[in-house]
C-alpha cells in the first residue's frame, strides 16, 4: 500500500493545478479520424474516439465525472453507434456497457498495485470520480488483430516493466501505448527503475518500426515520429549518465545540463530516488 500511495502523490504531484475542462483534437487518416481528447484532469490522462464511416470505437475513456460527461457529449454529436469500447491501461467512464481488455489484465486490476490505485482515488476525490465498470468484460491476446468499426486494431506486447496492458497499432496508422512519447523529462511514475530505461527503450523502437505516423498515449495525448526518436535517445542518455554518477544529486545535474530548460525539471528529484534506491 505504501507504494501505491507513492503512486498516487506523483500522479497529483504532475497535474494538480489543472482542473478545467478538457479539449479535442482530431486528426484524420482517410478511413478513419482519431479524436484526441486532453482531459485536463488531475492525473493528465488523455481517452480517445476513433470514428471509421459508420462506427466508433472508445479507448481509455476518462475517470472524472466533469469529462465523462464532455466526452460523452462529444460523442453522441458524432452521430454514429459505438461498436467496441476498449480499456487498455486505465479503467474509466464505460459504466455497464461491455468493454474489450487484454487478457490478464481484468485481474491485475483486482491486485494490491491496480486495485489499491483505484481505492486511493476513490478515497482523494470522491464523488469527483465515476463507479467502477460493471459491463461484461472479453479479453484479447496478446499478438492478435483485431478489427473494430473495420479498422485493425493490432495489440502488441507493451513495455515488460509497465502495467500488463498493451501497445496498440490502429489502422497501420496510429500507435498507443501507456505513455505519449514527448519532449519532456521523464517522471518516476514512467521509469521506475533502472530496468525500465532498458524496457522502455526497446518499446520506443519496437513502436517506430511499425512505421505509424502519430503516437498517442493514455498520458500525454498525441505527438509525431520525432518525439519518439527524441525519447530514445533522451533514455540511452539517461542509462550513460546513471552509469556515470554515483549518486541521485550529481545524476540530476548530468540530465539538466545535458537537456538545458527542458520541461519536468521539477520531477527529477523523484525520478532520481527511483533509479538510486
Amino acid at each position: 500500500m505504501k507504494n501505491v500511495l507513492f503512486i498516487l502523490m506523483g500522479l497529483l504531484s504532475l497535474t494538480a493545478a489543472a482542473q478545467n475542462k478538457g479539449r479535442f483534437e482530431t486528426h484524420d487518416f482517410g478511413n478513419f479520424k482519431l479524436h484526441v481528447y486532453y482531459t485536463n484532469d488531475a492525473l493528465g490522462d488523455a481517452s480517445y474516439i476513433i470514428e471509421s464511416k459508420n462506427s466508433l470505437v472508445t479507448l481509455d475513456q476518462p475517470l472524472f465525472k466533469d469529462n465523462v460527461a464532455e466526452y460523452d457529449a462529444y460523442l453522441l454529436k458524432l452521430g454514429k453507434p459505438v461498436e467496441k469500447r476498449i480499456t487498455d491501461y486505465h479503467l474509466g467512464g464505460t459504466g455497464n456497457h461491455d468493454i474489450v481488455m487484454v487478457k490478464g489484465m481484468p485481474e491485475f486490476t483486482k491486485g494490491d498495485v491496480y486495485g489499491g490505485m483505484m481505492k486511493g482515488f476513490s478515497q482523494m476525490f470522491g464523488n469527483a470520480i465515476v463507479p467502477l465498470p460493471s459491463g461484461k468484460i472479453t479479453e484479447v491476446d496478446l499478438g492478435t488483430t483485431q478489427t473494430y468499426a473495420g479498422i485493425p486494431f493490432q495489440f502488441i506486447d507493451g513495455a515488460s516493466t509497465d502495467f500488463p496492458g498493451a501497445s496498440i497499432l490502429i489502422g497501420n496508422k496510429v500507435y498507443f501505448s501507456h505513455w505519449t512519447p514527448l519532449k519532456v523529462h521523464v517522471s518516476h511514475l514512467h521509469i521506475s527503475s533502472p530496468e525500465a530505461i532498458d524496457a522502455q527503450i526497446k518499446a520506443l523502437e519496437q513502436a517506430l518500426k511499425t512505421k505509424a505516423v502519430l503516437f498517442i498515449g493514455g498520458h500525454g495525448g498525441a505527438s509525431q515520429t520525432d518525439a519518439v526518436k527524441f525519447k530514445i535517445s533522451y533514455l540511452k542518455q539517461m542509462k550513460k549518465l546513471l552509469g556515470e554518477n554515483k549518486t541521485p544529486e550529481t545524476f540530476i545535474e548530468a540530465l539538466k545540463n545535458a537537456y538545458p530548460d527542458m520541461p519536468g525539471e521539477d520531477g527529477l528529484g523523484e525520478l532520481a530516488k527511483a533509479l538510486y534506491r
